[in-house]
């Protein structure tokens, strides 16, 4: 006896998924089986999102995206200030959230949780509420990061790195695996060790994008009198100021060490 027709498991929408007639679906977007996409719901253009995710409310994914399977997005923060108030998760074009990655939105304090355009979020990372990702940041295997954690453009984290809330992570700068960020880690360096320290500038990484020799000499002068020179903080700053040519780079590192609120490592 006929019950009506087979399911189309071809389908860009796996019928076992379960996705709210308010959710914003582009072109070519595909949904794996047993996943939910919830209301207020956007999701940019040739997206795929894989089997057993949930994206929740609030939450909008860009394009050509790719969400692997058992992830969690947009899901509430873990954050006792939370009261229930709407707020939001974005996700910019370009990004791969490999399997069971969870990324909470934001609370009342920031309204949003943002990760940028051409990430890479490996398998077990965390994001939590009012996180702020640049774009083309790496974050290997079981990152972890509280509240209101910023990470710079091009940065890249090892595995099992631990963030403390409210941390800032410069641009173009590589964390070693399994060490912990309590304090402000500035750009273009590497840090490593316990406690975290200065390790020399990324110089993998900034030759890899294309900084110049003459670019790298610059930053790394620039640290040599912070890190190195045995004056104190506030005296190497003036020292760097006072002594070497005005740059770009000179501009960005002295206004990330002197807006830190949580000091430097």
């Amino acid at each position: 006896m006929s019950i009506g027709p087979e399911p189309d498991i071809s389908s860009p929408i796996h019928p076992t998924a379960l996705v709210d007639p308010n959710a914003e679906l582009g072109t070519n977007v595909t949904i794996g089986p047993y996943s939910i996409i919830e209301s207020d719901v956007i999701i940019g253009n040739d997206t795929h999102v894989g089997n057993h995710v949930t994206i929740c409310s609030g939450t909008t994914i860009g394009e050509s995206c790719s969400i692997f399977h058992n992830c969690s997005i947009g899901e509430i923060p873990q954050d006792l200030k939370f009261t229930g108030e709407n707020t939001v998760t974005r996700i910019g074009n370009n990004t791969t959230v490999r399997e069971y990655v969870t990324i909470n939105r934001g609370t009342k304090a920031l309204g949003e949780t943002i990760v940028g355009s051409h990430c890479l979020l490996m398998a077990y990372v965390h994001v939590a509420h009012d996180c702020i990702l640049g774009n083309h940041v790496i974050l290997s295997n079981m990152a972890t990061m509280g509240g209101h954690v910023t990470i710079g453009d091009w940065a890249s984290l090892g595995g099992g790195v631990l963030i403390h809330q409210f941390c800032r992570i410069g641009e173009h700068v590589f964390v070693g695996a399994g060490f912990k960020v309590t304090q402000d880690v500035p750009p273009f360096i590497l840090a490593a060790n316990e406690p975290l320290s200065f390790g020399g500038i990324n110089r993998v990484g900034l030759k890899r994008r294309g900084f110049s020799s003459e670019d790298k000499k610059i930053i790394k002068e620039i640290y040599t009198i912070y890190f190195r020179s045995g004056s104190n903080r506030n005296q190497a700053l003036e020292k760097i100021e006072s002594e070497l040519e005005p740059s770009n780079y000179r501009d960005r590192i002295l206004e990330f060490i002197r807006s830190s609120e949580r000091g430097i490592i």
